[in-house]
């Protein structure tokens, strides 16, 4: 088909841009939404906004029947990842700006690019990223307890997100795409007693429904195709250092839409993270 020849012929680390920024892009505007609808509420409506359009786009449900019992194991997993792993990060976002959140995000994440870094030159890209991601996570440690709790936790979920995610892209039993819409899906389920009660007063306002609507488009919608299509092509340990990018992302996201401003040891901070990622090379097949 000429869509899909068109969809192969982009760069997959173009795919990658576009998803490091509607990952934040998203939940910025999620944040302005946390005067008008509680935290876990904005999550809820995110994850089921996102499960809609899937529905519509690719009915998923129509898969499931035909799936072998470990393909339906890991979308379940995958689906039970998303749910939690968006609630956390909502809450750790409402607590403490982007920046340091996507640093604590990150920690977790370079492990795995760490176990197939055999090259001096990647071994110095992954010392250069995590004394960048170092600088960023320093500034606020201590400021807020439970918000870093919710970070550390959602960093956690963050790895298993890419984990499994790579699963489902190169499975011979679901096309990545797909599989993404059945596990948000699940996810809406799963998620359904964390947040649905706080999301009850956005249903008598039109205007705030879209307007969750929107954050879930550009938090779980675009961002997680993107990164389907970026996965299928870019080995785990390529794709797990690009995400070293993200506190970067975020720190400029944060800047644009919340005005939070970085320190200059965040901007260095910043700047050690992408010196990271410009020096990493890829050797290894995954």
């Amino acid at each position: 088909m000429a869509g899909t020849r068109v969809v192969q012929r982009v760069p997959p680390h173009l795919y990658f841009v576009v998803s490091a920024v509607f990952h934040y892009l998203g939940p910025a505007l999620a944040v302005l939404l946390f005067a008008r609808i509680e935290v876990l509420g904005v999550a809820w409506l995110r994850i089921a906004t996102a499960a809609l359009v899937f529905a519509v786009w690719r009915r998923p449900w129509r898969l499931w029947a035909r799936l072998d019992r470990p393909t339906r194991w890991l979308l379940t997993g995958w689906a039970t990842v998303l749910a939690v792993m968006n609630s956390v990060f909502y809450l750790a976002v409402d607590r403490l700006p982007l920046g340091t959140v996507a640093a604590i995000e990150f920690l977790p994440v370079i492990v795995l690019a760490a176990i197939a870094a055999r090259t001096g030159r990647n071994v110095t890209a992954l010392a250069a990223a995590v004394a960048g991601v170092y600088l960023l996570t320093d500034v606020r440690l201590v400021a807020e307890p439970i918000g870093i709790t919710f970070a550390v936790a959602n960093a956690v979920l963050f790895a298993f997100y890419i984990v499994l995610g790579h699963r489902v892209a190169r499975s011979r039993q679901v096309d990545g795409i797909d599989g993404l819409a059945l596990s948000m899906l699940i996810a809406t389920v799963v998620a359904l007693p964390l947040g649905v009660g706080q999301a009850v007063p956005a249903f008598g306002e039109p205007v705030l429904l879209a307007a969750a609507a929107g954050v879930g488009i550009c938090s779980s919608v675009i961002p997680y195709v993107s990164d389907q299509l970026a996965m299928t092509r870019l080995p785990r340990a390529t794709y797990a250092l690009m995400v070293s990018l993200l506190p970067a992302t975020a720190t400029v996201v944060g800047v644009i839409v919340l005005t939070q401003i970085p320190t200059a040891k965040e901007i260095i901070g910043v700047v050690l993270v992408v010196a990271g990622v410009a020096l990493h090379e890829n050797r290894e097949q995954d």
